[in-house]
């Protein structure tokens, strides 16, 4: 069968018609992620050639089997911590010439899950990147078909078995935090953290692992969302609460929104609260005081994860995860613990 050729620009049904096959087989040969057979493969081939379906340098990598698009499957793309790791990606994936595709995962559900990766495996991929920061992340990567390369960031002292892992240590940071308070002799230290979430991080495990280690019973996280707002709530709660003398946050953005409300009810910092962020976010060291922070640098986690997936593209069999460790930015909002005023009944 023929199609006759005119002014309009040919569609995938006329590619179908011409190779005698159905359209999501035409669509199986041009995203290359469910096989086909070897006869179906080449009439499609021919057909999208004929017609001029694609670019005559789209119709050669799809007959040499070359891929120049990477897809990255992430929870947020507005967040500091995964935009900055996607930045570096982006950065380094274009430079190597490489497109990048971002599929956002709405949430760990497997229909939200399941839309996310239906959108990437579209696309003609050559490889992928997972930040597995969260339960999104990790239920992504157990969904994902073996045949296409795959790589994970994330901030996890161990990953899923089978994928080279860029690492931040978060855990080793938390710990390092949190040790910096008892050290300056605080008796306890609560964690301002994005609940339940903040049970899913590294250095969640690193706080709560010293406190334990230090035979210290870690007392329950003081519960906050992405919503600045809701570290403002839990200020105003640590500046009624004199048995909270230091916190460690999950974010700057909660830091700085805790240290607002204490500000507000004359409790200072850090003569009688002391604050440890995350991220070291450009604000950070502008704040009043400046704010103590861990130095995660998440643009070299992006980089790092796309190095790794250079090796599998390259045919590497051995490929060794890369890990880093935040540095501890210590400023101005923490010190040795001062007398704080007990609140009386009536307040």
């Amino acid at each position: 069968m023929r199609i006759t050729k005119d002014s309009r620009q040919p569609v995938i049904a006329d590619v179908a018609r011409l190779a005698g096959v159905s359209v999501p087989t035409v669509s199986r040969v041009l995203t290359g992620n469910i096989p086909v057979s070897e006869e179906r493969r080449q009439r499609v081939l021919a057909a999208i050639e004929e017609l001029n379906y694609r670019p005559s340098s789209l119709a050669r990598a799809l007959k040499s089997g070359e891929r120049s698009m990477i897809a990255i499957f992430a929870a947020s793309t507005s967040t500091y911590g995964y935009a900055n790791t996607l930045a570096g990606i982006e950065e380094v994936a274009q430079g190597a010439g490489y497109s990048v595709v971002i599929s956002a995962v709405k949430s760990s559900e497997d229909q939200d899950v399941k839309a996310a990766l239906e959108i990437a495996l579209q696309q003609q991929l050559a490889g992928i990147i997972v930040l597995d920061f969260d339960p999104s992340g990790a239920e992504v990567l157990k969904q994902l078909p073996k045949s296409i390369p795959t790589v994970a960031a994330s901030g996890f002292s161990a990953g899923q078995p089978g994928f080279p892992y860029a690492f931040i240590d978060e855990y080793a940071a938390g710990r390092e935090a949190t040790q910096h308070l008892l050290d300056l002799g605080h008796s306890t230290v609560h964690h301002l953290g994005l609940y339940p979430l903040t049970q899913f991080s590294g250095r969640y495990q690193g706080w709560h692992d010293a406190l334990s280690d230090a035979g210290i019973k870690p007392p329950p996280v003081l519960e906050a969302s992405r919503a600045p707002r809701s570290g403002y709530e839990q200020g105003l709660r640590i500046a009624a609460d004199p048995g909270i003398t230091a916190v460690f946050c999950s974010n700057d953005g909660l830091a700085l929104a805790a240290l607002r409300a204490l500000t507000e009810k004359g409790v200072t910092v850090p003569d009688e609260v002391s604050i440890i962020g995350w991220d070291n976010q450009p604000f950070s060291e502008f704040t009043w005081p400046a704010l103590s922070t861990v130095a995660p640098d998440f643009k070299d986690l992006g980089i790092r994860a796309f190095r790794l997936l250079q090796q599998q593209l390259s045919g590497a069999e051995e490929i060794a995860d890369s890990t880093v460790r935040p540095q501890l930015l210590e400023r101005e909002s923490t010190a040795a613990p001062g007398r704080r005023p007990v609140a009386s009944p009536s307040q």
